[in-house]
């Protein structure tokens, strides 16, 4: 019996697969709960976010290698200021808040399951061109599994993040798509911290709003 399952697959299902079906059923998760009845704003001051998302990538050097990440979750966001800075780089600050409830590391020895939370996320969206809202974001939270990240080092760890990406705003609701960097250690909280770096794609569907 080999201890090790097929590359590709998780527990017989096709990673890709796995992925398309979590970002199906947060998709339709979020039109649930948020209606698509309400008109859309972009990222406007006093203005609030909601999302679901998923992404997931593959190891690159500086860390761990031959590992690939997939995680998902739900972001809540509040645009805190207006427009500011001059030229490209103007834009309007954005805190976000994001609960990781699915995050999977597939490792060469076996594979991850575990969690996240990130509560600090600096969010800049650049004023918007059109039907694209881009942004540049800075976010860090934790990492909790039930088996060690990397293998031989710990069930806790960090999530330091940098993305940039843009949302395409639609009638309803948008979508966005970015590519992060993600890098997960345990910040000397075990005697073996080699960590782990990943580039990832990210794709979420959500809503700005205000209130009036």
């Amino acid at each position: 019996m080999q201890n090790r399952r097929e590359s590709g697959t998780l527990d017989g299902m096709p990673r890709t697969k796995l992925f398309f079906l979590f970002s199906i059923v947060l998709v339709a998760t979020l039109l649930a709960a948020i209606g698509l009845s309400w008109a859309q704003d972009g990222p406007v001051e006093g203005g609030n976010e909601l999302q679901v998302w998923a992404g997931g990538g593959h190891s690159v050097p500086g860390g761990t290698q031959h590992t690939e990440a997939f995680d998902a979750g739900v972001r809540y966001g509040r645009v805190l200021t207006g427009e500011h800075w001059p030229w490209i780089l103007r834009g309007r600050f954005e805190y976000t808040v994001d609960v990781v409830p699915v995050y999977v590391i597939f490792q060469p020895i076996n594979n991850a399951y575990g969690w996240g939370f990130n509560p600090l996320g600096l969010k800049w969206n650049f004023v918007r061109r059109g039907r694209f809202s881009p942004y540049l974001e800075l976010s860090g939270g934790a990492l909790f599994s039930k088996q060690n990240i990397p293998a031989y080092t710990n069930t806790v760890n960090f999530t330091p993040t940098a993305a940039l990406g843009t949302h395409i705003l639609g009638e309803k609701y948008n979508w966005s798509v970015d590519v992060r960097y993600l890098h997960i250690s345990n910040a000397g909280l075990g005697t073996y911290n080699p960590g782990l770096n990943t580039v990832q794609v990210r794709l979420g569907v959500g809503r700005f709003w205000k209130r009036k």
